[in-house]
């Protein structure tokens, strides 16, 4: 099921379910996609490595929170 949501600035953007994938987003767009994701893991991954921090998204708490290499968070407000 796909949803089309209307941004503040007249933008429209469509959600897509992982049901409805192939239906809408073409082969092309799929391997965008992929890359992109794979992209943000070597990113987090070379952090990791240089001991840098890591901005995540709390989904409980809906907040955005910073994780140091110790493993501390600190919560952004």
């Amino acid at each position: 099921m796909s949803r089309v949501l209307k941004l503040d600035n007249n933008r429209i953007v469509t959600v897509v379910s992982p049901n409805d994938v192939n239906k809408v987003i073409t082969e092309n767009d799929a391997e965008m996609d992929r890359r992109a994701r794979e992209a943000v893991k070597s990113a987090i991954n070379r952090a990791k490595i240089c001991n840098k921090p890591i901005a995540k998204y709390d989904k409980i708490n809906k907040k955005a929170y910073i994780e140091t290499p110790e493993g501390k968070i600190k919560y952004v407000r």
